[in-house]
């Protein structure tokens, strides 16, 4: 549990750990210097269960170096994340998740649905990216997370992973989408599985680090160095048409920026997408038709599957 100012989450986030039925962990939780009384609040909890490994960092890390500090100090076969803000959501959560490394060998990565809970920790809504529950190609999540421009496996609070295929950590170049870079390094060596229940509960919040990410475009910036590093790897199977598609998606979400949410000019955003993407005024605008109905075609045809 890497944790940063959520003193008034962590003790139902802890709570939600130890009392777990699956008992078999130890509880790492570092702070990240926390201005507030986060630390406190972990030390009496750390008191009383010895399964909790307690620090605070000489200095403010920063999220990602801390979420690599967890898993460096780390020493269990497996690895589950569960920010401070976050919490498990029945007390199975941990069994079940374990339930399938411990049994198949092939899978690399395994998550859930997750219960969407806001400041109050009421449900508001839950959450499934992935359509279809069960064990599937890690490659082939990798194809469909990069194609549609989509996290389909979940953030670090829903997923458990083998600590042995994730050595390198997660990649400094990346903030918004850090995770999801991780998970494609994860299932490029193994299977994916995906537990179509909600075992986790995410927290939305104004204070929460991806909303301010997301409020400084990082997500689109992001997407496009996913595409870079991922796109040509061998194993990812598209026609030319469909590679056009994926690369043109960055560029249609910087130009929404200016079409649907008024944050650039469109002088601005088509400066951008000509500097960043490569797309000048006149290429941009020609693709953009051929886009939308593809687009409107993928959309309806992922509503059928989902019915079906």
């Amino acid at each position: 549990m890497p944790t940063y100012n959520f003193a008034h989450f962590l003790p139902e986030a802890i709570e939600s750990v130890l009392g777990q039925t699956f008992t078999d962990f130890e509880f790492l939780i570092i702070d990240d210097r926390s201005q507030d009384n986060s630390a406190a609040i972990i030390q009496r909890y750390a008191a009383r269960d010895e399964r909790i490994r307690f620090s605070v960092n000489d200095r403010n890390l920063g999220m990602v170096k801390n979420w690599n500090t967890c898993l460096e100090q780390a020493g269990g076969v497996y690895i589950k994340y569960l920010f401070g803000d976050d919490k498990l959501a029945t007390r199975e959560s941990l069994a079940k998740m374990v339930s399938v490394l411990d049994t198949d060998p092939s899978v690399a990565l395994v998550a859930s649905a997750r219960n969407v809970i806001d400041d109050r920790s009421e449900i508001r809504s839950v959450r499934a990216e992935c359509r279809f529950a069960g064990k599937s190609k890690g490659v082939t999540i990798i194809q469909d997370c990069l194609f549609e421009q989509r996290n389909k496996i979940g953030e670090p609070s829903v997923v458990l992973f083998r600590k042995e295929l994730a050595q390198r950590g997660f990649n400094a170049a990346y903030q918004q989408l850090v995770d999801l870079e991780l998970w494609f390094a994860i299932l490029e060596q193994g299977d994916f599985y995906f537990i179509n229940e909600p075992l986790c509960s995410f927290r939305e919040h104004s204070g929460q680090q991806t909303k301010k990410n997301l409020s400084r475009g990082l997500g689109i910036d992001e997407a496009y160095l996913l595409l870079k590093d991922y796109a040509e790897k061998p194993y990812i199977r598209m026609s030319r048409f469909e590679r056009a598609y994926m690369n043109y998606v960055p560029a249609y979400s910087v130009w929404k920026l200016f079409s649907k949410h008024r944050k650039l000019s469109r002088k601005e955003a088509l400066g951008r997408i000509r500097e960043q993407y490569g797309y000048d005024k006149k290429t941009f605008y020609a693709f953009f038709p051929a886009f939308k109905v593809y687009k409107l075609y993928r959309e309806l045809k992922r509503k059928s599957e989902i019915r079906r």
